[in-house]
This record gives C-alpha cells, structure tokens and sequence, in this order.
C-alpha cells in the first residue's frame, strides 16, 4: 500500500441537530482538549503509521468547533503519520457560525487546502427548524473569509425536500449559492433516520416533507442548475468544477483503502486475512479512557467477505457519473435493468440514466 486515505472524525458540535444521525455530541470544555489529544495518540499508535496520505478529511461533528490550538493539535499528528503526497486535497468540514478568519488562516498556513461548509439552507426558518446555529449571512461571512485566508477550493453542502419546502425555496437556495461562486455543491435529500428527533417527529406527524414526486423534481432542478452554471455531476449528489470533484470521498465510492482516526470513525484496510472494516468507541470519554490505558478502541470490526466487496463496489460505482465495469454484472440482470430505463451501457460500463438516479439502490441490488 504506497499511499491512503486518511479520514479523522472529530465528535463535537454546538447542538444536536434535529436530522443528524452522526457520531456527534453537543459538549464543550475539557472533553475537547482531551478528545484531541486522545486523537492524536491514536494516530501515533497507528499500524498503518508511515503510510502517506493521498488524501485527508476531517469531518464530524464540527472540526472548526475545536479550538485552534485543539484542531491543529491533531492536523499535525496527522501530517507526521502521513505525510501528504505531492498534491493531497486536505480537506476540513465547518460550520459557518463556528469558524471565523483567524481560524481559516491558521487552517490554511498549517495545510488545510478545501473547506466544506455545512450551509443546509440559506432560509433563516429553514435553519431553525433543522436546529443549525448560523444563519444565511454566516454563510456568505464564512466564505468570504475563507477566499481571504486563501482557500481556493470550496464546497457547499445543502439539503432539499426540507419540512414544508417549497420548489420555489429550494431554487432560491441554488441561487444564494451559486452566487457565492463555490467548486464544489453536495446536494442531499433529507432523509428521516431512526434514532434522531427528527424521526420521533415524523411519527408524531409533526414533520411534513415535500412528496415523492416533488422531491424528483427538486433533484432535477439541481442537475439543470449545476450543468447551466459549468458543474460536472460526477456523483449522483455531487457537483464539482472541472477537475475539482471530492477526491476523498472518490476514495470511498471506488473502494480503496482509508483509515479513520477519533470516536465512532470506521476505517477499511487490507490485511493478511482480507480487507478489514472497524469502528472506534464512539463516546468521546469511553474512546479517551480506552487510549489512555492502552485498550483496544474498536467498537466492532469485521472482514469483509468477497461477495460483501462485490456488492459495496457495485453500489459505490453506480453512485459516479463512469458507473461500473460491465463485468461485474450478470447480463440477464443488466438487461432487466436496461429495461426498465435505469441503465445504460456504453464502452463497457454500466451507468445510470437519469431516471435511474433516483432507483440506485433498487439498481445495485438487481445486478448482485
């Protein structure tokens, strides 16, 4: 293995938003300093230490929610574990109401080189409903600051089919983006997980989202939005400039090796027995007591077996705009799915339409 991914999950955020089903906590204080130092111990006991990274992501949780000191603390142990190839994207998520210039330029003179910004929607009711703690103008002060401490490479995440959102909201928000001229756009659907306040909502009919119908529709205005404006939809959810798609995440969706670092982070990494996945101790105290006294801090782990590859590769692939290679399906499946208008074969590959952007699942699942 000459080079991987590196991803460091970093637990903590200002509040809990009603949607989130991540690994993350509203704490503050001690734990942080703590946690981070936690972090980078780990990353110094690391197996795969020496290994240089093609790529580094933090993501959360907030990262910029850690003090400056806190944050560098661990972006330094990471940098001399892995030492960055020639090129790496070093990417930090952040939320506009926790970062300010002064922390953007230390990011950016320690190494950061993307910053992906948790925006979610640039309607102050849309904010508060989701529970954010910025508001639409923090949006436009963070990049702006971003721009300054001399970040070249920035994404917008927003989310569509939002609690009683209109089409016509959803395109006022691909406006107030596009505005701010980002290279990059992650555009989701809300989903209602369990285990999130938001589910126990739904449940009790508090939560009503835009139907089926008008969810497709708010999807295909991305799509006519982002490729009118000059972005690439490389990834069913994901919009990019030329040149400047997510290499990280690109890590994940064609299967190569990553390993994570922090509370609840999962890593994937070949072994002598087969390709491993692991999760960490996903509570901040429990994950720093286990480092602290030496404890294994796997929360689970597995290897995963040939056929689980199979069909976490054939999922993956089918996300891309390049799709999968067509021998890895079946050709009386593949022609099933032809069929039905959800895919399309060209120069040995299987890609999705356009209608079968909204079936990937159902699609990956029939070619298995």
């Amino acid at each position: 293995m000459d080079s991987l991914a590196v991803y460091v999950h970093i637990p903590f955020c200002p509040s809990k938003c009603g949607y989130c089903d991540f690994n993350s906590y509203a704490q503050t204080g001690d734990i942080q300093t703590l946690t981070a130092n936690a972090i980078a111990e780990e990353i110094r006991r690391s197996p795969v230490f020496g290994i240089p990274a093609k790529t580094i992501f933090f993501g959360g949780g907030t990262p910029t929610y850690l003090s400056e000191a806190d944050l560098l603390t661990v972006f330094e142990a990471v940098l001399d574990a892995h030492p960055p190839v020639e090129g790496a994207e070093i990417t930090s998520e952040a939320n506009p109401g926790t970062v300010d210039a002064s922390k953007f330029r230390a990011m950016r003179q320690a190494g950061f080189n993307r910053i992906s910004l948790g925006a979610q929607s640039f309607d102050d009711g849309d904010l508060k409903r989701l529970d954010r703690v910025h508001q639409s103008g923090d949006i436009e002060r963070a990049v702006a600051a971003a721009r300054e401490a001399g970040f070249d490479n920035i994404n917008l995440d927003l989310m569509f089919a939002l609690p009683n959102q209109s089409r016509h909201a959803w395109n006022r928000n691909l406006d107030r983006a596009m505005a701010l001229k980002p290279e990059h756009l992650s555009l989701y659907c809300l989903t209602i997980e369990p285990n999130t306040a938001f589910y126990k909502k739904h449940l009790r009919g508090e939560i009503t989202q835009p139907d089926d119908e008008m969810q497709v529709e708010m999807y295909e205005d991305c799509h006519a939005r982002c490729t009118a404006e000059g972005f690439e939809n490389y990834e069913i959810s994901n919009f990019s400039k030329p040149g400047l798609e997510c290499k990280h995440n690109l890590e994940y969706w064609y299967g190569n090796p990553y390993a994570g670092y922090g509370p609840g982070a999962v890593g994937c990494l070949p072994t002598a027995e087969g390709v491993m996945r692991y999760t960490n101790l996903k509570l901040p105290e429990r994950y720093v007591t286990a480092v602290d006294e030496g404890k294994p801090i796997f929360f689970e782990s597995e290897i995963l077996s040939r056929e689980s590859e199979r069909l976490e590769r054939i999922m993956l692939g089918l996300r891309l705009r390049e799709g999968i290679p067509t021998e890895w399906t079946n050709p009386t499946d593949l022609q099933r799915t032809t069929h039905r208008g959800w895919t399309e074969t060209t120069n040995g590959r299987v890609r999705l339409t356009s209608a079968g952007r909204h079936f990937c699942s159902e699609v990956a699942l029939a070619l298995v």
